[in-house]
């Protein structure tokens, strides 16, 4: 799980940064709405959403406040998504063979 806030921590970071570079860009519509960053850990949701930390966790007491503070400035967003509808899972294990068919059929679209 804690491979899973990291990684939560890192994509806020680029949301972060991709907020402000759009900021710059004149054709882009202002005020930007929240990134919305997909999840399939419950866990790390439910840690990066509570408003509490027990600080068991040194190491991820950082990672937790940077959340924390883009949650609260509005600049990200954490929605849960199944392990099967997430994109980004073949990337990391196996696919079968109709899973890839309807990935390749969506895709086209």
């Amino acid at each position: 799980m804690d491979s899973e806030f990291i990684a939560l921590d890192k994509a806020g970071e680029k949301a972060e940064w991709l907020r402000q570079f759009v900021e710059y860009v004149p054709s882009w519509p202002k005020p930007m709405s929240a990134i919305c960053i997909h999840c399939d850990c419950q866990s790390a949701i439910g840690r990066a959403q509570s408003a509490m930390y027990n600080g068991k966790s040194r190491h991820i007491r950082g990672r937790y406040n940077t959340i924390q503070q883009l949650l609260s400035m509005g600049f990200i967003s954490i929605d849960y998504v199944r392990s099967k509808d997430n994109i980004a899972d073949p990337f990391a294990k196996g696919l079968s063979r109709e899973d890839s068919f309807k990935d390749i059929a969506s895709t086209n679209r």
